[in-house]
């Protein structure tokens, strides 16, 4: 597949979260771009009626991008609870609700876990999702996926991070995401593989298209 370049400039993050606008624009920082949110632009939020994180990612990024006449990047972004057949997924913040208060959400997936005995190791796998969409305003659409796996851990620990990140721990790590800095956590460099869902997918769309060959 040929990948459409991103030329340096200004670059919309479909997005109103203030932790996701920070996470990318640390990530974009070497490339040179200028990047705004949605939010900053006044751009209204598009129900995300998608049913999969490719779809409202999609639904993001198109949106931003036509009412800016700026390539928009979008980020749709989950927890998933293999015991809950991978929920809260596509509705991960739903699950905090309209106050987005994710330490209730936490609460819900581990009562959902409690409800259904998912006590040992094993019962307690989880995943982060997250897919990118950088769309054009003449309809050009690229998507780029990044997924890690862990433990779900109780109590939640660590502070840093933002949603569920303090209670995933990643394997082959003795800390969660809540507990980690955002360079650990994203752990992304032109050398080494990305640690989160988000630098992951992140790595994958840099390579496709940030990087000239």
């Amino acid at each position: 597949m040929t990948h459409r370049m991103l030329q340096p400039g200004r670059l919309v993050l479909a997005s109103h979260n203030a932790g996701k606008l920070r996470e990318f624009r640390e990530l974009l920082a070497p490339y040179g771009y200028e990047v705004i949110s949605a939010g900053e632009l006044d751009l209204p939020e598009p129900e995300e009626t998608g049913t999969t994180f490719e779809a409202n990612a999609e639904l993001k990024a198109v949106a931003a991008a036509a009412a800016s006449g700026l390539p928009s990047l979008a980020d749709d972004s989950g927890f998933c609870a293999a015991a809950l057949g991978g929920a809260p997924g596509i509705y991960s913040a739903r699950w905090a609700g309209p106050e987005k208060d994710f330490a209730m959400a936490m609460r819900n997936v581990e009562e959902k876990l409690q409800q259904l005995g998912a006590t040992a190791l094993d019962q307690r796998r989880g995943s982060f999702v997250a897919v990118l969409c950088l769309a054009w305003p003449d309809g050009h659409k690229e998507f780029f996926r990044g997924e890690v796996e862990g433990q779900i851990v109780w109590p939640p620990r660590g502070e840093k991070g933002f949603g569920y990140d303090p209670m995933f721990q990643p394997d082959g790590h003795d800390r969660t995401f809540g507990e980690m800095t955002s360079d650990e956590k994203h752990g992304w460099s032109h050398s080494t593989p990305g640690l989160s869902h988000r630098a992951r997918a992140f790595a994958a769309f840099s390579k496709a298209c940030l990087e000239q060959e």
